[in-house]
């Protein structure tokens, strides 16, 4: 049984952050630390600091959300059509872009968000010896996005409130907005820029990868997909 990309990055990912747990001096090699790529030049660090997360909670809810979305978005979306039935769309980065070429575009992408959602935060504190950074959120922001790109339907749940899924096209600004906003307040651990940008990553990605390599139009879909929502609620 071939294992997919998304579960493969889920299984390296907890491996290492496990192993870091118990053992600072991997931590310390792969999280991100702005001076040491200003002073160091240890540039690897954009991308390391996505394989380790700061305790069990971090690593279980970026996992958890990197397999329930970007399994979807590497094979393929499933849209809910009520009624207990869901329709199989073919807007995968397989469908799309061929099996061999959809699983190295998801790879890449996912392996670029991780270095691209931490420009800004590079920029900003790249002389700041007291700020680090660490864990796979910007790069799991950019495979939701992608995958509401693709399906904008997609409902994404409330974990304070089971039961309750938002629509992605309407879920997207809000995460945005709230996360502008708790970047702007900056009084939690949380790294919201990367979130940000790792999320217009994905988007732009994906977009940018279907005009270029394929005949799929991700924006026509992204606006067919709404109006069909709309007209049926």
């Amino acid at each position: 049984m071939e294992l997919s990309i998304t579960l493969i990055i889920v299984i390296v990912t907890c491996v290492i952050s496990i192993s870091a747990f118990s053992n600072q001096r991997i931590m310390e090699d792969l999280i991100f630390y702005p001076p040491a790529i200003t002073r160091r030049k240890q540039w690897y660090r954009f991308f390391s600091c996505g394989l380790i997360h700061a305790d069990y909670m971090h690593l279980a809810f970026n996992m958890y959300a990197l397999y329930s979305f970007g399994t979807n978005v590497e094979n393929g979306v499933t849209y809910s059509m009520g009624r207990g039935s869901d329709a199989e769309l073919d807007n995968g980065f397989i469908q799309i872009f061929g099996a061999t070429e959809g699983k190295t575009l998801y790879l890449l992408m996912y392996i670029l968000a991780l270095g691209f959602c931490l420009l800004p935060t590079f920029a900003k504190h790249k002389d700041d010896y007291h700020y680090r950074s660490l864990g796979a959120s910007g790069a799991v922001s950019a495979v939701i996005f992608a995958g509401m790109v693709l399906e904008p339907r997609t409902g994404v749940g409330l974990i304070f409130i089971p039961g309750i899924h938002i629509p992605g096209y309407i879920f997207a600004p809000l995460f945005l907005i709230i996360s502008h906003f708790l970047a702007k307040r900056g009084r939690d651990n949380i790294n919201h820029s990367a979130h940000i940008w790792g999320a217009i990553f994905g988007a732009l990605f994906i977009i940018s990868m279907c005009y270029a390599l394929s005949d799929h139009d991700p924006v026509r879909g992204f606006i067919e997909s709404i109006k069909m929502d709309v007209g049926a609620s």
